[in-house]
């Protein structure tokens, strides 16, 4: 299991060696920060209706637009187990048949990928850029860690550390799929929830989180909740983690920041297998560790 931790936006101990790894559904959160900063400077408002839908980039960003996930479709799981290449995004939409919302927006939520596509897609329409420059220019390089890649094709993962990932292909991660050292993960995080990216307003509203229930069996959380791509909560030893864990086949990775008692710290684990729990513990130990040698924690 590999780790790095950073604090102030700074890092602290870097995993060895600190090897490449795909950060799952932490692209989320990298998709949100660029999202977030198109409404900072302006090209779309939070909470006004996406042309040619019926749902705003919040809801979107939050997963209550009333979308369904192509992880629902047995299809789908039957085709990655194959190695089958990975179908056009328009197809995917087609078999989940997107254009029928499961709920009023707004009304429930429902963790959804494919509103993480929708996400990606009007980053690349209101910027004029691909994706992998938009998120270049508005969080990456803004946040200094720019060696930081978007996967688009199995090539890509040669020299990823992936867990039993052999002859995946990272087209099936629709909204994309980023990839990057445990260390720029940690200080991605680190940076962003430090406000060196986006206005205190908007870092408020990323971090309103809806909460979702009690207790998790097998997980950390005690109140689990979901803001604006970050997965945010209390947990079992009363601290609050903000940030956000995602699995592939072969690998989970966790990355999440803890602020307590004046101090906070940024943690990115990283570690085969799809148990989640585990992973968001070894974070939860790593933070803790850091903040409780910290003065004043």
């Amino acid at each position: 299991m590999l780790f790095s931790v950073a604090s102030n936006g700074d890092l602290l101990s870097p995993t060895q060696p600190d090897a490449v790894v795909p950060w799952w559904s932490f692209t989320k959160t990298v998709l949100s920060a660029a999202a977030l900063s198109l409404v900072r400077d302006g090209l779309i408002g939070l909470d006004e209706t996406l042309p040619e839908s019926a749902f705003s980039l919040r809801q979107l960003l939050r997963h209550q637009a009333g979308l369904a996930d192509y992880g629902e479709l047995a299809e789908y799981h039957a085709a990655v187990a194959r190695g089958d290449r990975p179908w056009p995004a328009e197809e995917m939409l087609s078999r989940l048949d997107t254009s029928r919302l499961r709920y009023a927006p707004g009304t429930q939520w429902r963790y959804s990928n494919v509103g993480y596509l929708f996400v990606a897609q009007l980053i690349e329409r209101l910027t004029g850029l691909s994706l992998q420059e938009a998120l270049k220019e508005r969080v990456l390089a803004p946040l200094a860690v720019p060696h930081v890649s978007l996967a688009r094709s199995g090539d890509h993962l040669g020299s990823v550390c992936r867990g039993a990932m052999s002859g995946y292909d990272p087209g099936w991660v629709y909204h994309g799929l980023l990839l990057g050292t445990l260390s720029d993960a940690a200080l991605l995080l680190d940076r962003l929830l430090g406000g060196q990216l986006l206005p205190h307003s908007l870092l408020q509203e990323m971090q309103a989180a809806l909460v979702l229930g009690g207790p998790m069996p097998g997980r950390l959380w005690t109140a689990p909740g979901y803001g604006l791509g970050l997965m945010i909560g209390a947990v079992s030893d009363g601290r609050t983690l903000c940030g956000h864990t995602g699995s592939g086949p072969g690998s989970t990775v966790a990355v999440y920041r803890c602020a307590h008692a004046g101090n906070s710290a940024s943690c990115a684990v990283f570690s085969e297998g799809d148990d989640q729990g585990t992973v968001e513990a070894a974070v939860l130990n790593h933070l803790s560790e850091f903040l409780v040698s910290k003065p004043g924690s």
